[in-house]
């Protein structure tokens, strides 16, 4: 287990009677497409169609859970630092939040977490 991992348990703790998403791996997952695919920003604005594609694909791989939608803001700057969120809707109809961070001004992003939706 990479020392990355570890610390992500504490903060994303499984959530009892449920199968938790929260698998190290996804992370790791999910960082390294992000990287690789650079996410395109356009000029100043992150496309929300491909992040969705992105998103959609590795949660799907890391996951191991059909996923029907990803809905993410159409007008999100490229901020690096700032943090934004994207509804993932599973095939089961429910509904969490995936919390992403633009890294730079290239438009990398990670995703810092997954949650419910209240």
């Amino acid at each position: 287990m990479s020392t990355a991992a570890a610390l992500l348990q504490p903060v994303f703790p499984a959530r009892s009677g449920s199968k938790s998403p929260f698998d190290p791996r996804f992370f790791a997952a999910f960082a390294v497409l992000a990287s690789l695919a650079a996410l395109y920003g356009c000029g100043t604005v992150v496309d929300p169609v491909k992040l969705e594609d992105t998103v959609q694909a590795s949660l799907e791989d890391s996951i191991h859970e059909k996923i029907k939608a990803v809905d993410c803001p159409s007008d999100q700057a490229v901020d690096p630092g700032s943090t934004f969120t994207c509804e993932v809707i599973f095939a089961d109809d429910r509904r969490e939040i995936a919390v992403l961070e633009i890294r730079n001004k290239d438009a990398d992003i990670s995703m810092i977490g997954l949650k419910p939706k209240n």
